[in-house]
């Protein structure tokens, strides 16, 4: 392995600022990064894994102040941080007004998972590109987490650019905790033990409820629901607000239209931003237009169902 230059770094920063993917090692894994302010770039990560599912997206920093412009930190939180951070701990916080980042990073959530990695490229790479990367693990959907430059090479038969920082010293994905007033709940296991930070924070870590609604990765569950209620599949009936897709007919009530052009693209980068603007309207049901189960309208049906699901 010959080690990436200053200028490597360089080119992959500016892949990064032009919307690019660009994968890169951490401690845990290699990551597949995207300008996590972007929703195209974001959107870019989905359709490359192969299997595009709108889960919430870990968000990579360069520092603390990074971090703290995009989510507001309790004390309980600036401790976590400040026990393990650089390292492979993700937390989950409450997004701070005005925080930039794509909608479909936050998986329409008002919370976003943040870490701090601990690898001198990954850093390097944060800072010089200046932007707060989403990267997810760099492999196909359904594939074993890469931990080498080599395994992601293979696994995107060498369409996506790689900056090799040798293996990864974990090897396994980041742990990830989110804080309830003053306790600490995993929501997912990984290269950080819950013993280590009871050790380290004096509190007993709790194990996510079964069932708990998704607000990280490796979570099942539902995502954000809107206080309407959701029929698929619908013209409206009167009364109703429209989510419509496609060439639409008149309608007198309130809608919002994906993609008059049936572009799968825009539709999903248009959802969670349209799902809150009718939402907000104070509609008691929206009605939402067939879309095609075909590239990236998988994951637009996917986090609809989810939305539409019966509610407990």
């Amino acid at each position: 392995m010959i080690a990436p230059t200053s200028q490597d770094i360089d080119e992959a920063a500016a892949l990064l600022r032009a919307g690019k993917l660009v994968a890169f090692p951490t401690e845990t894994v290699y990551g597949l990064g995207a300008d996590a302010t972007n929703a195209d770039a974001v959107l870019s990560i989905y359709e490359t894994k192969g299997r595009p599912r709108f889960n919430p997206l870990i968000v990579h920093c360069a520092d603390r102040a990074m971090a703290e412009r995009l989510a507001v930190f309790s004390p309980l939180a600036q401790k976590l941080a400040d026990a393990f951070w650089p390292g492979p701990l993700s937390i989950v916080l409450p997004l701070r007004p005005g925080h930039g980042l794509a909608d479909v990073a936050t998986a329409g959530l008002d919370t976003i998972a943040l870490r701090m990695p601990d690898h001198p490229l990954a850093l390097a790479l944060l800072r010089a590109s200046g932007l707060p990367l989403a990267a997810p693990s760099a492999n196909p959907s359904g594939r074993l987490s890469p931990t080498t430059a080599e395994q992601v090479r293979r696994g995107f038969a060498g369409t996506v650019p790689v900056l090799d920082g040798g293996p990864c010293q974990s090897g396994v994905e980041s742990t990830i905790v989110t804080i309830d007033g003053d306790r600490l709940i995993q929501l997912r296991a990984g290269a950080l033990s819950r013993a280590e930070i009871e050790k380290a924070m004096g509190l007993p870590v709790e194990q996510a409820a079964e069932g708990a609604a998704i607000s990280a990765p490796g979570m099942l569950l539902s995502h954000y629901a809107p206080n309407a209620h959701i029929r698929l599949d619908t013209m409206p009936q009167p009364g109703e607000a429209w989510l419509a897709f496609g060439p639409a007919a008149p309608f007198d009530g309130i809608m919002r239209n994906l993609s008059e052009t049936s572009d799968l693209h825009e539709a999903a980068r248009n959802l969670f931003s349209m799902l809150h603007e009718l939402d907000a309207t104070g509609a008691g049901m929206i009605a939402v237009s067939p879309i095609p189960e075909t590239g990236l309208g998988e994951a637009i049906n996917d986090r609809l169902r989810r939305a539409a699901a019966p509610r407990g």
